[in-house]
C-alpha cells in the first residue's frame, strides 16, 4: 500500500493509496479511535456505485451507519444544501467523536468537510475521494467550503481530515469529462513544482486518459506528495507558499462564477485559467513563450479547453475582484517563471484589464 504523510504536528494524517481499498475502509477507520456511530455523505451519482461497498465495510467493523445523499454538481454547493445536511445530521445519534465520511468528488468533500468542521463544533472527518480531481487535490489539505452567488468557496473553513483513503480503481466508472477535469489539477502540480513530472505527463498522457494502472496510481501519489509538502509548510496560506496551489484559479474561479457553476467543470475552468496565466507570464516577460506553448499543448492533449470564454474584460475583473485571493486594489495571481517554478505577483487591476481587453488572451 502506498502512503503519503501530511505533516501538521498534532493534525498530521496519512493518505493511503491502494487498488481495492474501498472494501477495507471500515477496519482502517476503526483503528483511528473514533465513535461507533458514523455518517456517510455522498451524492446521487456515487451512491449507487459505491455506497453499499463502504456501508458493508463499516458495518463489518461494527459501526452503526447513517447516510446522507446530496445532489451531484457544483451548482448545489450552496447554503441551502448545507442547511439540509445539518437538518439530517441533527436526526442522527451523533456525538463529537462520530466520524463524517465524505464519499465522492470535490463537492462532496467540500460540503462534508465543512459540515464536519462546524456541526457540534467539530467531528472527525474521513475523505474517500472518488474523482481524480478530488484524489489529487481537493481531498488533501483541509480546505472546505461552499459557494455564494458572489463567488466560489466564499464560506468555509480549514479543517484537516483524520485520514484520506484513495482507491484508484473507482476511476473506472468516472466519466471521461470528469477524468479530464482531474488531469487539469495533475498538470498544475507539474507546473508549480516538478518539471520532470511535467515531462512524464507529456510522455504518458495517452495512458492516463485510458486509466492505465501502470501510471494512474503513480500520478495520484506524486500529486499528493507535492500538495502534502506545500501544505506542511503553510497550512492556512498565511506564509504565502500554499498560494502557489492557486495557479490557474484566479481566472478559473472567475469563469465558474460568470457561468454560474453550471457550464464548465472545475478542472476545465482551471485549465483555461492556467493557459491565461501562462500567456500573461509570457506577455509580461516573466517566462519564455516556449514554456507557455508546452503547457497549452499538454492541456489540449488532455482534452481540456485553453481559450477564455467570451466575457468582457469588465466582467472578468468584477468576478476576480470578488475572489478571496485579491490584495487591496491588486489581484494576487500565480504566474509562471518556467515549467516547474511559479511565483506570486500582485497585479494592478488596470494592468490586467488592458490585456483582457486585447486580443492576446483570445488566441
Amino acid at each position: 500500500m502506498d502512503s503519503v504523510r501530511v505533516n501538521l504536528q498534532d493534525k498530521s494524517y496519512l493518505i493511503l493509496i491502494e487498488n481495492g481499498l474501498l472494501s477495507e475502509i471500515g477496519e482502517i477507520i476503526f483503528s483511528h479511535n473514533v465513535g461507533k456511530n458514523a455518517v456517510v455523505i455522498t451524492n446521487t451519482t456515487v451512491s449507487p456505485l459505491y455506497l453499499s461497498v463502504v456501508t458493508k465495510s463499516l458495518e463489518e467493523a461494527l459501526f452503526h451507519v447513517d447516510t446522507i445523499t446530496i445532489p451531484d454538481g457544483e451548482q448545489y454547493k450552496t447554503l441551502h444544501e448545507m442547511e439540509q445536511i445539518y437538518r439530517q445530521l441533527s436526526r442522527f445519534d451523533l456525538d463529537r467523536n462520530s466520524p463524517v465520511i465524505a464519499l465522492g468528488g470535490g463537492v462532496v468533500g467540500d460540503m462534508a468537510g465543512f459540515a464536519a468542521a462546524t456541526y457540534l463544533r467539530g467531528l472527525p472527518l474521513v475523505q474517500i475521494p472518488t474523482t481524480l480531481l478530488a484524489q489529487v487535490d481537493s481531498s488533501v489539505g483541509g480546505k472546505t467550503g461552499i459557494n455564494l452567488p458572489a463567488g466560489k468557496n466564499m464560506v468555509g473553513a480549514f479543517y484537516q481530515p483524520r485520514i484520506v483513503l484513495i482507491d484508484p480503481l473507482v476511476l473506472r466508472t468516472l466519466d471521461n469529462r470528469e477524468l479530464r477535469s482531474g488531469l487539469a489539477e495533475v498538470i498544475k502540480y507539474s507546473v508549480i513544482r516538478d518539471r520532470e513530472f511535467f515531462v512524464y505527463l507529456q510522455k504518458n498522457m495517452d495512458k492516463a486518459l485510458k486509466r492505465d494502472q501502470s501510471v494512474v496510481p503513480a500520478i495520484i501519489k506524486t500529486c499528493c506528495a507535492i500538495k502534502a509538502a506545500i501544505t506542511a509548510t503553510d497550512e492556512r496560506e498565511e506564509g504565502g507558499v500554499r498560494a502557489i496551489l492557486n495557479f490557474g484559479h484566479t481566472i478559473g474561479h472567475a469563469i465558474e462564477t460568470l457561468t454560474q457553476y453550471n457550464k464548465y467543470r472545475h478542472g476545465e475552468a482551471v485549465a483555461m485559467g492556467m493557459a491565461a496565466a501562462a500567456k500573461l507570464s509570457a506577455l509580461w516577460g516573466y517566462s519564455a513563450s516556449d514554456d507557455c506553448q508546452q503547457l497549452i499543448a499538454l492541456l489540449e492533449a488532455a482534452g481540456l479547453p485553453t481559450r477564455l470564454p467570451d466575457f468582457s474584460a469588465s466582467d472578468y475583473l468584477q468576478a476576480i475582484q470578488k475572489d478571496k485571493k485579491r490584495a487591496g486594489g491588486n489581484m494576487r495571481m500565480v504566474l509562471m517563471k518556467r515549467i516547474g517554478e511559479v511565483f506570486i505577483e500582485e497585479v494592478p487591476a488596470k494592468k490586467l484589464i488592458s490585456v483582457l481587453e486585447g486580443n492576446e488572451m483570445k488566441s
